[in-house]
This record gives C-alpha cells, sequence and structure tokens, in this order.
C-alpha cells in the first residue's frame, strides 16, 4: 500500500511541476487532482509475458482517429475471482517497452471513456520473469485532460470483463 501512496504523490507532483505535465502545455487544462480509487489489492497480480508465437502488426486508434501500428505480442494472464483473462500486451517496434491499455466494466461510469493504461516496463530477457500489472496504478492517457493529445485506444479484445475498481478514475464529469 505504501507504494500506492508513494506513487500517486509523484503523480500529483509531476502533473503540478512538470513542464511536460499536460496541465503545463496546455494552458486551458487546469490541474484539480486526480480522483483515484482507494487502494485495493485485489487488483494486484504478477503474470510472466506469454508471447504469441506469431506477433501480429495491427492497427490501433488513436483518439483524434490516426492510426498507429502496434505490435500485438503476448498476453499476461490475470487470475480473478476463479476465472481467469488474457490481457495483451503491445510492443512498438524498436522499444523494449510493453504496453498494456484495457477497458473494463467502470469504463465510461467511473472511469475515463476510452480505456486506462497500466505500466509495466520494458520487457524481462529471462522468459520466467514474473510482471507485475498493479491497477491501483491504472490511469488515464493525456487526451483524458487536455485536447492536444491523442492517445491509443484500447481494442475491443482488449476489455477485461469485470469492474477494476482501483487506479485513476473519471477527471472531468
Amino acid at each position: 500500500m505504501s507504494e500506492v501512496v508513494t506513487h500517486r504523490a509523484l503523480v500529483d507532483s509531476v502533473f503540478r511541476f512538470d513542464p511536460e505535465s499536460p496541465f503545463k502545455k496546455d494552458t486551458t487544462a487546469h490541474y484539480q487532482g486526480i480522483n483515484w480509487y482507494p487502494p485495493n489489492l485485489e487488483f494486484y497480480f504478477q503474470s510472466k509475458l506469454y508471447l504469441y508465437s506469431h506477433p501480429e502488426n495491427v492497427i490501433v486508434f488513436g483518439t483524434k482517429g490516426e492510426q498507429r501500428n502496434e505490435i500485438r505480442y503476448g498476453y499476461f494472464i490475470l487470475p480473478y475471482r476463479g476465472k481467469e483473462y488474457n490481457l495483451n500486451v503491445y510492443k512498438e517496434s524498436g522499444s523494449e517497452n510493453l504496453a498494456v491499455w484495457f477497458t473494463d466494466q467502470t469504463t465510461g461510469k467511473e472511469t475515463y471513456n476510452v480505456g486506462r493504461y497500466v505500466d509495466v516496463g520494458d520487457q524481462n530477457p529471462d522468459s520466467d520473469h514474473f510482471y507485475t500489472i498493479d491497477f491501483n496504478n491504472a490511469y488515464n492517457p493525456y487526451c483524458a485532460y487536455s485536447s492536444i493529445y491523442s492517445c491509443a485506444i484500447p481494442r475491443k479484445e482488449d476489455h477485461l470483463d469485470f469492474p477494476i475498481t482501483a487506479g485513476e478514475k473519471k477527471y472531468h464529469e
């Protein structure tokens, strides 16, 4: 829990003071603090990265309608309340960074209508490495705060069919 609290304090500081913050880049955007769900260990997962035998180049749309080429690289397995869910992992060509974008049963209701993201970091060369997927740190992309940004829209197959009541809520009502 202390890691979640520390992470949220860092997010607050970045949004308030970092020159790259969407609230510094767009003078029409006003920072009012982030709305978070209370920390919830039920939404903390660890999984190996299961690579697709044939990673697929896919089109991911941005919020301004542009097409982005991404590699649907693999997936994580998330055990939740007696079921297992697969969550796709994407990778940009030439990058080691793994991207996870998702929607769930809170999307458009309590959370941002486009979806949310979770950072998992760079790919580890050890195939037995366990990655942390902590939805307590799930966040809205910058387009949730300002229209000057375009953000990747999670694909239909990136929907988790349960409510993830962890991480960031809607910024604007």
